[in-house]
């Protein structure tokens, strides 16, 4: 038995290519289906990694009873949020308005013009949870649009105008006074620090994520204002993600996000975004503070990343499951016993340590996660720090040649373009705070490979790929997150064209996405029709939207080519947010950093000479995140921030130039000094 899913290729879809439901994938057949059967449409959202979405397609999906109420009432159409975001952002915003929370599996009925009338996530088999059934919603849904068609064909107009409506920020800015000010970057970080957990980390109760853009943001308000209570926030938080269950402590990366307030029981699934995320913060982390502990953080987990998701190729696959062999977290878990017979009479210190205990710490298993810091590890058993780091990596070691031997989880092997460039962005953090030349490598490799799989002939680029080939038109935060990749593999490389490809799809969005009114971006290019309305995206959620990227990279690119249009068109944003800011900075973190920068101006370096590219790496150690740095080793290169600099004659020869607004002081000739004055 097979559905119309079989010859999709996203892992998710292709896991229910064999439900007795009668699956579409979202396309014209199922859309003409629907108009001319005159069949509500069922709309189910999830991604390969979610755990509810397995658990509900056991129960309900795969009942062949259930099954049979679905095909004979509606045209169903199984969906890959992660390939059609765009879809998913509109529909979960429905299921919120309905029904004041979301997640997935997002489950929606529409009617046949896309219009949705009802929704929810997760519904059992039998009623629970203070939910209906599955069954009592399908057999209800059928009969209210059966019965009640004009009442069900009003509430979809009244949903889609309300979505509509929510659609229309930007039209009215809402400029704060003082905005542009200080003392407004004080209020911000005030606002984000009375939302923080001073106890273990992180913002508010549980389920806790790791929020990386808001950490970055306090990073930023200590680095400007020298602020001890940010930079204790950051540590904090980092010190007890790293140390508790929702790290991977054997083979490292990061869970999703936590369970509980103390980062002990993750929600298990490893998705590349979040992973890449966390690598930027932890080199911006260690390039402030120094503490060895980041750094080795940081290269474990992109460790993890080139094992796991590393294709070969150069590009990384989106997300490993959160189950194996239909249980969540058994991958990871560990009985008392298999630690006792891994490491035998280092089994006590480590079970100690690492909370093991006989009954287990997490559904009767272990997980494993530091509760008291390896300092105090060392002093109980009189180690040196450096003994106690070799003691773990060896114990952590046999541990990891055992797990290899587990049944692995599901790898959701598509690859996605902006979730890619986060990663190439993240690379290119952690050359610059290592200097480890691998890092530059890879990012340079990822980039290629990137720029052969989705760019299309027209400009255009591509969302998922697969096996050598792509599809999906490209979304604004694949082109966006994209276009900040570039920047900043030109700042660790010195290649001018990383700059000229970024101006170029800049120029291709503001073509296809912008809403001239307001200066934002629309999430889907003028020309995609496929939905029920055209959204905007301005929350800074799971990823940074579009628009919060495009503020940034309006700003800077402005400045390399000298476009006072886009700086403007970067402030009218940043105005237009303005309240969000101040009263939400936690939903707007990657706003506010693009108004960290423009209130703190930007410092623009340039480095001239026939060697100047060896000294990007010293370079780049310093934290300076409001910088624009250009690299010039030879005379043919047409940059503003370029004009009237000379190449030395003498080859070993490199000048410094710091300048702001493009004008510049006097160079000097020595990295050190330079590093000393910026």
């Amino acid at each position: 038995m097979a559905n119309a899913l079989l010859h999709e290729t996203s892992p998710y879809l292709l896991q229910h290519a064999h439900n007795p439901v009668d699956w579409f994938p979202w396309g014209d057949e199922a859309l003409q289906k629907a108009k001319s059967e005159d069949k509500p449409i069922l709309l189910s959202i999830g991604y390969a990694a979610c755990h509810w979405c397995h658990v509900m397609e056991r129960e309900s999906f795969e009942d062949t009873q259930t099954a049979e109420l679905m095909n004979r009432f509606f045209v169903n159409i199984k969906l890959d949020r992660e390939e059609r975001p765009d879809l998913d952002h509109i529909y979960m915003d429905a299921v919120q308005a309905i029904t004041g929370s979301g997640g997935w599996p997002l489950n929606v009925f529409l009617t046949p013009d896309l219009k949705p009338f009802y929704g929810g996530t997760y519904y059992p088999p039998r009623p629970a949870f203070n939910r209906p059934s599955w069954r009592e919603v399908l057999i209800n849904m059928h009969q209210a649009y059966q019965q009640n068609r004009e009442e069900v064909v009003q509430q979809a107009d009244r949903l889609t105008a309300h979505l509509q409506t929510a659609n229309l920020f930007g039209r009215q800015p809402t400029t704060v006074e003082g905005l542009f000010q200080p003392a407004a970057l004080n209020s911000i970080a005030e606002q984000l620090l009375k939302q923080a957990d001073t106890a273990w980390g992180g913002f508010g109760n549980a389920p806790k994520f790791p929020q990386t853009f808001s950490l970055r943001a306090l990073l930023r308000h200590h680095h400007f204002t020298g602020d001890r209570a940010s930079i204790e926030q950051v540590e904090l938080s980092l010190d007890k993600m790293i140390a508790g269950g929702i790290y991977d402590q054997a083979g490292g990366g990061f869970a999703r996000y936590s369970t509980d307030v103390q980062w002990k029981a993750p929600h298990f699934e490893k998705m590349l975004y979040d992973n890449a995320l966390l690598v930027t913060l932890l080199a911006e982390t260690f390039q402030v503070t120094g503490k060895k502990r980041y750094r080795q953080v940081l290269e474990e987990t992109l460790e993890f990343i080139e094992r796991e998701l590393g294709d070969g190729g150069g590009l990384y696959f989106s997300a490993m499951d959160a189950d194996s062999e239909g249980i969540e977290g058994k991958f990871y878990t560990w009985t008392a016993e298999e630690i006792n017979s891994l490491l035998g009479e280092d089994a006590g210190w480590f079970g100690d340590f690492y909370q093991v205990t006989t009954e287990g710490n997490w559904e009767g298993v272990n997980i494993l996660w530091e509760k008291t810091s390896r300092k105090e590890l060392a002093e109980q058993q009189e180690w040196t720090a450096e003994e106690t780091d070799g003691k773990i990596e060896v114990a952590m070691r046999k541990l990891m040649e055992h797990r290899s031997g587990r049944i692995r989880p599901l790898l959701d092997d598509k690859i996605l373009l902006g979730w890619n460039a986060l990663l190439n962005r993240a690379l290119s953090a952690a050359f610059a705070a290592t200097g480890d030349e691998l890092f530059r490598e890879r990012a340079i490799r990822n980039m290629a490979a990137m720029t052969h799989l989705f760019r299309q002939q027209d400009g255009s680029w591509h969302h998922t790929g697969k096996e050598g080939s792509s599809r999906i038109p490209a979304f604004l935060d694949d082109y966006a997150l994209l276009i900040q990749a570039l920047i900043h593999l030109q700042e660790i490389t010195g290649n001018p064209d990383y700059l000229l490809q970024a101006k170029e799809i800049m120029e291709f969005v503001l073509r296809h996405f912008v809403e001239e009114d307001t200066g934002f971006f629309f999430y889907t290019p003028a020309d995609q029709k496929d939905m029920v309305i055209r959204k905007k995206e301005v929350y800074d959620g799971a990823v940074p939207s579009g628009n919060s990227i495009m503020a940034q990279n309006l700003q800077y690119l402005s400045i390399i080519f000298d476009r006072a249009d886009w700086r403007e068109q970067s402030r009218t944003l940043l105005a237009s947010m303005g309240s969000s800011l101040i009263r939400y900075p936690g939903s707007f973190g990657v706003w506010v950093m693009a108004l960290q920068h423009e209130i703190k101006g930007w410092q623009e370096w340039a480095i001239v000479g026939q060697q100047a590219t060896r000294f990007l790496g010293p370079l780049l150690s310093k934290f300076v995140p409001n910088k624009i740095c250009q690299v010039m080793e030879t005379n043919l290169l047409n940059f503003p921030l370029l004009n009237g600099k000379k190449i030395p004659e003498n080859p070993c020869e490199v000048l410094f130039y710091q300048c702001k607004e493009y004008q510049c002081s006097q160079p000097v000739a020595s990295y050190e000094e330079f590093l000393a004055i910026v």
